[in-house]
């Protein structure tokens, strides 16, 4: 992306996100104790100047009232989310989708360092991070420890594979978990086999091309 697109991208955040952030907090009256919903919605004026997405923060607050949590802990899980929010969106750049921000987000908290987003943007600049980003956190959830999960994820998105790939890819590390494999190993065993990481069925991908 050149300078005058991540110009136009911040201007636009700057233009949208305090409208869009007034109706996202509109939804916590009646949900939220005047206290709590005070403290949410500072959090969610905090952020905006980052561009970051009010939407996740708002559903996080939601949710905590869902499950009766009470208002100190609603609180410090929004609070954490705009974090990672945050820092998702200052490694994957201005112009990166909420749906990209929310699931960079889960993989920091994962345990992904941010030059781990930073590199998976890079790498594939006009793709949408969604499906990596999600298959990292889902292996760190599944027990492979957090740098092998991002090596992994990153190892075959620069191979060219494509999200069906990397979906196929979690499902066989947690198959052979299953079978008694090391969480680590499982991973680590794939990435040297890659074909192994293929839709069932279907050929290996083939490489994208790669930008000059």
């Amino acid at each position: 992306m050149n300078g005058n697109s991540l110009r136009a991208a911040a201007v636009l955040c700057a233009l949208v996100l305090p409208s869009a952030a007034r109706a996202q907090v509109e939804r916590l009256a009646g949900r939220l104790d005047a206290n709590t919903r005070s403290a949410v919605t500072a959090i969610v004026d905090s952020v905006r100047g980052a561009c970051v997405p009010t939407n996740p923060l708002v559903n996080k607050a939601l949710e905590g009232a869902s499950k009766g949590a009470d208002g100190a802990r609603i609180v410090s899980a929004v609070r954490a989310l705009a974090g990672d929010l945050a820092r998702a969106r200052a490694a994957l750049g201005r112009a990166a989708t909420e749906p990209e921000l929310v699931a960079g987000a889960a993989a920091i908290r994962a345990g992904a360092a941010p030059a781990f987003l930073e590199r998976l943007r890079g790498d594939d600049p006009r793709s949408s991070l969604v499906v990596p980003l999600a298959v990292m956190a889902d292996l760190v959830s599944s027990g492979v420890p957090a740098d092998t999960a991002a090596q992994s994820v990153l190892a075959l998105v620069q191979a060219g594979k494509r999200e069906a790939d990397l979906v196929a890819f979690r499902q066989s590390v947690e198959r052979d978990i299953a079978l008694g494999a090391p969480a680590g190993g499982a991973a680590a065993a794939l990435v040297a086999t890659p074909a192994t990481a293929s839709v069932p069925g279907e050929p290996p991908s083939p490489p994208r091309p790669r930008k000059p």
